[in-house]
């Protein structure tokens, strides 16, 4: 490899890497709006994935209670 393909694959991956140290810090400041909003539904992952969040709960214990479908 040539000295410019270096320098370009350097400047490349710093660019890279620095993206991906600057998204938290944006990510922090753009708390303008919520990640999930209530006032919607859930997506349906969330919805199939919520009974058994909570499965393997030692304190509690799981939820026995038999809910109506919608």
């Amino acid at each position: 490899m040539s000295k410019a393909r270096n320098a370009l694959v350097v400047t490349g991956l710093v660019i890279f890497a620095g993206t991906g140290l600057a998204f938290p810090f944006y990510f922090v400041k753009s708390k303008n709006r919520p990640i999930i909003d209530s006032t919607k539904p859930l997506p349906p992952q969330a919805t199939f994935r919520g009974p058994y969040v909570n499965t393997g709960s030692r304190d509690i214990g799981p939820d026995h209670t038999e809910y109506p479908k919608k």
